[in-house]
């Protein structure tokens, strides 16, 4: 790609607006959530992974993948050991841990943000502006 990000993974699942999910979503690749979880949404470790949680879209339990994109509600804690993508309308409550952070202005959070290597310095990445 031009912007030096690697390939993200194809989405295989998604979880359509109005549906209600109870339970615990295991995947692999990737996953698009536009409706509501009730639970934790963990993706494989072995393989890359990537799970979008549309505008729309809400999760009541703990968020984990390789790279993951908020950019609704998220109520629990969210790991993203690749990339974390706060879009301008995520809301998260609940404590974050990350590799590289993204965070564009407008995104919400009532928890910590904290990198996965405590001893390194993280990576911030500054959202693009529009003004240029």
């Amino acid at each position: 790609m031009f912007n030096g990000k690697k390939a993200q993974p194809p989405i295989r699942t998604l979880i359509g607006e109005g549906s209600v999910l109870q339970g615990e979503i295991r995947f692999s690749d990737g996953l698009r959530i536009d409706g509501e979880v009730r639970g934790d949404v963990v993706a494989d470790d072995a393989k890359p992974s990537v799970v979008v949680i549309s505008e729309r879209a809400k999760v009541i339990g703990r968020v984990h993948a390789a790279h993951v994109i908020v950019n609704g509600e998220v109520q629990g804690p969210v790991e993203s050991h690749q990339l974390l993508e706060l879009q301008p309308k995520a809301r998260v409550v609940g404590d974050i841990r990350y590799e590289a952070l993204e965070m564009h202005q407008g995104a919400q959070i009532d928890g910590e943000l904290r990198p996965l290597k405590a001893a390194e310095r993280p990576s911030l990445i500054l959202a693009a502006s529009n003004d240029a």
